[in-house]
């Protein structure tokens, strides 16, 4: 049974059975017989397929069968090395999803720490705006979910992992100072955002009503890199973190005004809700903590 919930968690990774069958190093009517093997034994249907796009669909019960498979996979991990005892290494495979100033910003550095003191363990980054990563944390496609400002889901298990300042960023040697800065000198001008689903983009809306501006208009671009380096070449002004903008600041390609701690958020961790987490995920986030201190 144990490698039939293997074979199946892995179809449901990879929407494929072809694709399962290579990473498990299975033919594919071997994929077919486990994952038949499973539906006979629950009585019911896991996964519909569609025959001429050659396509699957995993079906409300078979995402419950891959949520609880996943637990007893990670609990029987855990129980052969307690009672074996054989090995002190930490192995596995995490797929974190992050969004984009957490992915662009703070993890490099932190995985090249976690890398080296945890080879074992293999993690995947997949880089979204929060919106796409709970999502894909809903649907048990991620392990952990790394995210920007609070979140109110009871669908989810989180926490925090560290403060930021967002900032208004503007070119270079703008007019506009600490000094002279008044908001109604915001009035009528150009912003650059992010897209819906972003959490800053969340945060710029939030600043806009606050205040009362009307912009002359809005670029929408889907990246922090690019929100940067339109700020940088005179296309217009926006929230960003500081994260993004203290190293832009020290090369002179923008310059920031500092705003009032309604604009300061978490960044947080979610996990799917009810599911025994490994010990992997376990170290991996009390690594993110420790490293999170140093970023303060």
């Amino acid at each position: 049974m144990f490698e039939e919930l293997k074979t199946f968690i892995a179809v449901v990774d990879f929407k494929n059975f072809t694709k399962a069958g290579n990473h498990l190093n299975l033919s594919q009517p071997t994929v077919s017989t486990h994952i038949k093997n499973l539906e006979t034994f629950f009585g019911t249907t896991l996964i519909n397929r569609s025959v001429k796009q050659k396509n699957i669909f995993i079906t409300e019960k078979g995402y419950i069968l891959y949520k609880r498979a996943k637990e007893v996979l990670n609990l029987m991990d855990v129980t052969y090395k307690e009672i074996s005892n054989s090995s002190t290494t930490i192995t596995g495979t995490l797929k974190i999803g992050a969004s984009s100033t957490i992915g662009d910003y703070i993890l490099p550095k932190f995985l090249s720490i976690f890398s080296e003191k945890y080879p074992d363990i293999n993690v995947e980054i997949f880089t979204e705006n929060t919106s796409a990563v709970c999502s894909d944390i809903r649907n048990f496609i991620l392990d952990i979910g790394l995210i920007e400002g609070n979140l109110n889901d009871s669908n989810f298990n989180k926490g925090y992992f560290l403060k930021d300042k967002l900032t208004l960023a503007l070119p270079f040697e703008s007019d506009l100072t600490e000094d002279n800065f008044l908001f109604s000198s915001l009035q009528n001008k150009k912003w650059i955002v992010r897209e819906n689903g972003s959490g800053t983009r969340d945060y710029l809306d939030l600043f806009l009503s606050k205040y009362k501006i009307l912009p002359k208009s809005i670029m929408v671009v889907g990246s922090n890199y690019a929100v940067k380096e339109s700020i940088k070449n005179k296309l217009g002004i926006s929230i960003i973190s500081k994260f993004i903008a203290n190293p832009a600041v020290e090369n002179s390609e923008i310059s920031t005004i500092t705003l009032d701690n309604t604009f300061t958020r978490n960044f947080s961790y979610i996990l799917p809700k009810d599911v025994n987490v490994s010990e992997a995920a376990h170290i991996f986030l009390r690594e993110l903590k420790l490293y999170s201190t140093t970023l303060e």
